[in-house]
């Protein structure tokens, strides 16, 4: 069955190259993807998938489904193709939604003898507000048996661990006065936002090592003499799990209240992205990733335990189904993620021969559980102790 699975993929080489070279080429901000999204359903199509889109009213996210006609499980692969503003695709989601399909394409050739039902979901916007999060919300995962997708890096990484992270947005209303006529007239809202990042940087003693609260100023005033009567700061705040960051967030709003109340300004608070749960690795299916990663020739020693990056949308996503998020490694030189060199090298063949690997891994890791029962009673298991424990 791997072995149809792999020429299968290998068939469809040079569509799916071509595919992820025509996104990384054209690159689209979130929920603006509208030549990627286009590209990744007409392949699906073409290959028999029934599309829906849009889904949830967001117009570049799909769910493309193939059914055996068996019952059997429901296998999730998650596709991300937005770009960074001002970087393109830095963070190589041309990759990302390109080796979704093509594994479920490589899966497709093998799933009317296993039984059960494909699905790949195209998520907008994981960069910002990530639409993994109003999917994970209105249920629709919640029939998935699990879900699979993996990030191009420049080493192999196991699923490991993500932050959890809300997106918070401090306005601070004002008076304005003539800066050196009549100073004593105004109310300063910029005085409140430096007195909230003071604040911040003094709450950052007395909290947990995991705890990172990072921010900017996008409006701090018009002119130098003029007493800014508006000024609003950005801020993520981030930490390993969803209950600490909910707490840290509190502490953050007393210091932005304080700010408020010391320089006599109104304050207004939102949440300018989605919020993200930290992710829930589910270790069994991890293992079976790892496993197939290792069969297809990477050595084990290679890979690497998964650290943090940052904050992803598809936590939300693992707390309504067992999910994994390892890395592949498709450059042969350490550059980070979101960077010139990394978005550079991730256009080159050995990315794509990165892609094409991930893909089969991902196909093969998805039907050993499914044809294994015993492998997918204890990705199920697992996945209801670790709800518990969340």
């Amino acid at each position: 069955m791997k072995t149809t699975i792999a020429a299968t993929i290998d068939q469809h080489a040079d569509t799916f190259i071509e595919i992820s070279r025509y996104i990384g080429e054209h690159p689209e901000l979130g929920h603006e993807e509208w030549l990627a999204s286009r590209r990744l359903m007409d392949e699906l199509k073409r290959h028999g998938f029934e599309i829906q889109n849009p889904v949830l009213d967001l117009p570049t996210a799909f769910i493309g489904t193939f059914s055996s006609g068996k019952p059997g499980p429901v296998v999730a692969f998650l596709c991300e193709y937005d770009a960074l503003a001002d970087l393109g695709h830095a963070c190589g989601h041309h990759i990302i939604g390109t080796m979704g399909i093509a594994a479920a394409i490589g899966l497709q050739s093998v799933i009317r003898e296993t039984g059960g039902t494909i699905r790949v979901y195209g998520t907008p916007a994981e960069e910002t507000k990530g639409a993994k999060v109003p999917m994970s919300a209105e249920g629709l995962f919640d029939d998935v048996d699990f879900a699979l997708m993996a990030h191009p890096y420049h080493t192999y990484e196991k699923s490991g661990e993500s932050l959890a992270m809300d997106a918070i947005q401090f306005e601070y209303f004002g008076k304005a006065a003539h800066a050196a006529a009549s100073p004593y007239e105004g109310v300063n809202a910029l005085d409140a936002v430096l007195l909230l990042f003071q604040s911040i940087n003094a709450l950052r003693q007395q909290l947990q090592s995991h705890v990172r609260i990072h921010g900017i100023i996008p409006e701090g005033g018009k002119a130098a003499n003029i007493i800014p009567d508006y000024a609003s700061a950005q801020f993520y705040v981030r930490s390993s799990n969803r209950p600490y960051t909910d707490e840290v967030v509190q502490k953050v709003m007393r210091c932005a209240e304080g700010a408020a109340l010391q320089t006599g300004c109104t304050l207004k608070t939102s949440n300018y992205e989605f919020s993200y749960d930290e992710l829930i690795t589910n270790q069994t299916l991890s293992d079976l990733f790892t496993k197939n990663l290792i069969a297809m020739g990477v050595k084990e020693e290679e890979i690497q335990y998964g650290k943090d990056h940052g904050s992803v949308d598809l936590g939300n996503v693992s707390r309504h189904c067992p999910t994994i998020h390892p890395y592949i490694k498709v450059i042969d030189e350490v550059h980070l993620l979101h960077t010139k060199e990394f978005r550079d090298l991730a256009m080159k063949d050995r990315a794509f021969e990165g892609m094409l690997l991930g893909a089969k891994v991902l196909a093969n890791t998805a039907y050993d559980a499914i044809a294994n029962p015993d492998i997918l009673k204890a990705i199920r298991d697992e996945f209801k102790k670790s709800l518990n424990r969340a």
